[in-house]
């Protein structure tokens, strides 16, 4: 019986597809607005979209300008009990509504603020649902938190396997050792410190781990973006991500132009520092007005994409992909796993296999063959470009589309469109719904953070 048990889990880990992930993709799909139903399209064709923890550690421990959040987040106080319960909820749904798997953000205000086994504690409830959890931090932690984090009571792993988004620009303040950057440049230290603590912790505890690096993109650090890309690309970073500050959150904090910044002008940017064009219809996410990537690696100094938008060849190979492997879950498959899965996908599809050939012949040439693999090395480095949107075109989009109407003003439909083919939600276990993030920080944010004020209020432990 333990034998036949213990095939029986085999079987199920590499089954290539999931009937259930494959329901929810072909649901996700039909839900999707006509306009951004492109051959590219990554949503309901192998990605139900990204999702975020809304409500469970609002306070942050730096400043920045501007701040997404509301002006009560940093009146409500960090209690690791709350998040935990508010995780395990936010999460249940996200399980019911989307699936068996997805990639969810541990987010908030700074999640370092959770002591390290509370962090833990809501990463494995997020595992438990079938996510694949990033933290979303501001990289301002010691190593010692970061081995309290990952390592159980008898120093062992409890988690194999940790991501991280560390958050660096000019444009936060309080940083310990430089609390107002002069520079992006500045913060390069910083950001190479941020990777060393992981590297270091892979090498000790043999943890391994995935970084992204994000930053938002304002005119007082547009003209330094490419000199981000240029000086961080060999840090240790899997992606970049960047995004264009909005007028959301506190308006205490918004003292530029935002309007003077979008996508066009940061992808520009971002294609200066990587010294090449970047094809972002290639892989879509959603509505190309909130999101713009580009995958790819790097060899040597050169970047070069997966998938090149001027070679047929290679977009036969992503619809290839899509009709082949494109129900196929990858997230946070142990690589025994993904190997048998990808098996057996070749036996019940063999066309698979001469199209990965032709595919990876087509990518050494480009690279300048395997011996320039042998000298340089490969490291994949993917960059992103987000979006969001305006709360004053947020607010009234929203009440349109709760009474099911479209707006008459072009930019108030601009945002109805982008918020119904939203690539990022959140959930709301109390009503059963999920909200587009945008909705969620212009609208929702505001009210929810007075009642967690009320809720968690910060005690002052010095007061007589």
């Amino acid at each position: 019986m333990r034998v036949i048990d213990a095939l029986r889990r085999l079987e199920r880990r590499t089954r290539p597809v999931d009937p259930e992930f494959a329901a929810v993709l072909h649901r996700r799909w039909a839900q999707l607005p006509e306009h951004v139903k492109t051959p590219g399209q990554f949503l309901g064709r192998h990605a139900v979209g990204c999702e975020g923890t809304r409500g469970v550690f609002p306070r942050c421990n730096l400043a920045c300008t501007p701040c997404y959040h509301s002006r009560e987040a940093n009146r409500v106080r960090v209690d690791g009990s709350h998040t935990i319960t508010e995780v395990d909820k936010q999460m249940a749904l996200l399980r019911r509504l989307r699936g068996p798997r997805a990639h969810a953000q541990l987010i908030g205000g700074e999640v370092t603020l959770l002591s390290p086994d509370d962090h833990a504690a809501a990463l494995l409830t997020m595992r438990r649902y079938g996510r694949e959890p990033m933290s979303m931090s501001h990289g301002d932690f010691d190593p010692d938190y970061l081995e309290r984090l990952a390592l159980d009571a008898h120093g062992q792993p409890r988690l194999r396997r940790l991501s991280f988004a560390g958050h660096f620009d000019m444009l936060m303040f309080g940083r310990r050792g430089i609390p107002r950057p002069g520079s992006e440049e500045d913060l390069n230290p910083y950001r190479q410190r941020f990777v060393e603590m992981f590297t270091r912790l892979r090498a000790k505890h043999g943890v391994r781990f995935f970084l992204a690096h994000n930053m938002t993109v304002t005119p007082a650090n547009l003209g330094q973006v490419a000199g981000v890309v240029r000086d961080c690309h060999a840090m240790g970073f899997g992606m970049f991500s960047f995004q264009p500050a909005a007028f959301v959150g506190d308006d205490r904090r918004w003292h530029e132009n935002y309007e003077q910044v979008g996508m066009d002008e940061v992808w520009r940017e971002i294609e200066k520092g990587v010294g090449t064009l970047l094809d972002y219809t290639v892989i879509q996410h959603g509505d190309l007005r909130c999101n713009r990537a580009a995958y790819g690696f790097y060899v040597g100094p050169r970047w070069h994409p997966f998938l090149s938008g001027g070679d047929p060849a290679d977009l036969a190979a992503r619809e290839a992909f899509f009709r082949y492997l494109g129900a196929v879950n990858f997230a946070g498959v142990e690589l025994p796993d993904l190997i048998g899965k990808l098996l057996r996908a070749v036996v019940r599809h063999p066309a698979i296999l001469p199209l990965a050939v032709q595919w990876i012949a087509r990518l050494l040439r480009r690279v300048g063959g395997v011996r320039a693999l042998l000298r340089h090395g490969v490291r994949p480095v993917s960059f992103v470009v987000h979006q969001f949107m305006d709360a004053a075109d947020v607010a009234p989009a929203w009440e349109l589309m709760q009474r099911g109407e479209k707006a008459s003003d072009p930019r108030i439909l601009a945002a109805q469109e982008r918020l119904a083919s939203c690539h990022y939600a959140m959930a709301h276990p109390e009503t059963g719904e999920l909200v587009p993030a945008c909705v969620q920080h212009s609208v929702l944010d505001p009210v929810e953070n007075v009642e967690l004020r009320r809720l968690l209020p910060i005690v002052d432990v010095h007061a007589s």
